[in-house]
């Protein structure tokens, strides 16, 4: 069975949230997640309904709690939203600072061999606020570990980030990564100090060689990178769920739509990158707030813990006590 997260919140009401409509309760503590049903925004303050027998003037109890309670953590840093953006493909650089802010991300990428590093002329790096965002360099387009390594020596250098999505390609027509090269570059930039993130492979076997490389995440594919074909690899994402546990667990590529996001995070994934699937829609901004929301709702089913499936029906509204 997969093992849920620890950050839940307990229903317990101090005595001051009792004394009337007006008082606030006191602050949660955390404990088991099926006490309680997350009811919140990405990125805003969360809130918990209550289901304790304990209520307030005879209603259900509500407490605030801060989204941190579950945020994203990688490398020690904490994220509030799950989902991780990129930043190419869009119609136009408005477009892109447009769906960036629909859809909630905190952690975007950004190609470094892609993007104008030098701001001689308008550059994607205009649009995107630091301040808002954590840029996360990426080796998009690299197909060797020498490559890769290069181009994330330049992302440090040009103050980007010591942070890489770490990408090399292995075949042009898949976009599937080269697993050893992937590793070997994994290797080198955790040396150098930087924060590693690798796009890979659903073997667990690669994935435990990079967490033996240093690896700060594990970021297998659901799909070839832009087919929006949604997760094909579901027992594989489970298995990994499974065994990885001590680093983030990242679905990266196949997203097409907001039910695959649904999906991924229903498997157990901690997050999703996605970038085609928003960017190529008809209405990129309005499927970037789809993906926001489809990202909460699965992650909320996963903690949820849904329902065994049933071969034969079962009636919602029980016989006992029916009138006849």
């Amino acid at each position: 069975m997969i093992p849920h997260p620890s950050n839940q919140v307990d229903s317990g009401i101090g005595e001051a949230a009792r004394t009337g409509p007006r008082a606030q309760p006191q602050e949660a503590r955390l404990v088991s997640p099926r006490q309680d049903r997350y009811v919140g925004r990405l990125g805003g303050p969360a809130r918990r309904f209550s289901t304790d027998p304990r209520q307030v003037q005879g209603r259900p109890a509500f407490i605030t709690i801060d989204a941190m309670a579950d945020s994203l953590r990688i490398a020690g840093r904490a994220f509030r939203s799950r989902l991780i953006v990129g930043t190419g493909k869009y119609k136009s650089l408005q477009e892109t600072a447009r769906a960036l802010e629909a859809s909630g991300a905190e952690m975007v990428t950004v190609a470094v061999r892609r993007v104008n590093l030098d701001r001689s002329k308008e550059s994607l790096l205009d649009y995107i606020d630091p301040q808002q965002y954590f840029l996360l360099p990426n080796t998009a387009g690299c197909y060797t570990a020498e490559e890769a390594i290069r181009t994330a020596r330049l992302g440090r250098e040009v103050g980007l980030s010591e942070w890489v999505k770490l990408e090399v390609i292995g075949d042009q027509a898949t976009l599937y990564p080269d697993v050893q090269a992937t590793v070997e570059a994994t290797r080198v930039l955790v040396k150098e100090g930087f924060t590693v993130l690798p796009y890979t492979s659903d073997d667990i076997v690669v994935a435990k060689r990079l967490l033996d490389a240093g690896a700060s995440a594990i970021m297998p594919l659901g799909a070839p990178i832009g087919s929006g074909l949604g997760v094909q690899n579901a027992a594989n994402i489970r298995i990994l769920r499974e065994l990885i546990t001590g680093v983030p667990l990242i679905l990266d590529a196949g997203v097409g739509t907001a039910s695959d996001a649904v999906i991924a995070m229903e498997l157990g994934a901690d997050a999703v990158l996605m970038n085609t699937g928003i960017a190529n829609a008809q209405d990129a901004v309005l499927m970037a707030e789809a993906m926001k929301h489809a990202v909460l709702a699965g992650r909320e089913a996963f903690l949820a813990g849904r329902m065994p499936k049933k071969l034969y029906a079962t009636a919602s509204s029980p016989l006992e006590g029916v009138v006849r």
